[in-house]
Order: C-alpha cells, then structure tokens, then sequence
C-alpha cells in the first residue's frame, strides 16, 4: 500500500485572509485555523487546548475566497502537510508545517462583514459587497 498524507481540520479563522500573487501571477491566499479540544483534567476541571494551523490555498479557489475568509469565520480545510525548513537571520535552522489546502469550504458562524467595513479593510483593493449565504458561488 503507498502512503498518504492527508488532513482535515474544521475551526474559525484567527484572521483575515491574506490573498497575494506569486511572481508568475499565481494567487494564494494565507490564513490560520484555530482548533479547540475541551477536555476533562485529572483535577476534575475543564480544560481547553487550542492548536493554530497555517493554511495555504491556492490558485482560483484562493481569488474566489480569499474575501469570504474572514476573521472568526468557521471554516472545513482539506488539504495535505508540507514542512517548510530555512535558516533565520541568526542562522538558526527554523521549521514550520503548514496545511496546503486542496478543498475550503464555509461553515456557519463567525462574524459578517457590511459592505463598508469590507471596503474599508480592503482599502483599494475594495471587493463587490458578500452576498447571502444562499447566493455564494460555491
């Protein structure tokens, strides 16, 4: 059997967003997903432990939704892991794993965005103002 590197995560948006374009023009939009165990300790007492997960989508999935993934938003990220590895300025050898994302998908919850504030948050870069939930193209 071969092997699989596969990954599902369903949580909320730690922040908006970030769309840019690679130096071939490619888009890829970057964002981070918080996920929440709640758990019993062995004192009895709730606990909470919350891992952030960096995302990566890419392509046109990242043009079309990089503007619906907003802050607070709860999100479905299927995708696969990639290790990135590089020296620091220091010279410290640095490690990260991020989720490169085949599938995105826009759950309930979080917060929604008027027209306005979208505007004023993508300053030039305005975006048409988010249609209802059962008007989005995807």
């Amino acid at each position: 059997m071969g092997t699989v590197n596969r990954v599902i995560l369903v949580g909320n948006l730690g922040r908006d967003a970030e769309l840019r374009f690679t130096g071939t023009g490619t888009p890829v939009a970057k964002f981070s997903v918080a996920t929440t165990e709640t758990y019993k300790g062995r004192d009895g007492e709730k606990k909470e432990e919350t891992e952030w997960h960096r995302i990566n989508l890419w392509g046109k999935s990242a043009e079309t939704l990089a503007q619906y993934l907003v802050k607070g938003k709860q999100v479905y990220v299927e995708g696969r892991l990639k290790t990135q590895k590089w020296k620091d300025k220091d010279g410290n050898d640095r490690t990260t794993v991020e989720v490169t994302a085949d599938r995105v998908t826009l759950l309930g919850g979080g917060p929604r965005r008027d027209a306005a504030e979208r505007d004023e948050a993508a300053g030039d870069d305005a975006r048409t103002p988010m249609p209802a939930d059962d008007e989005v193209p995807f």
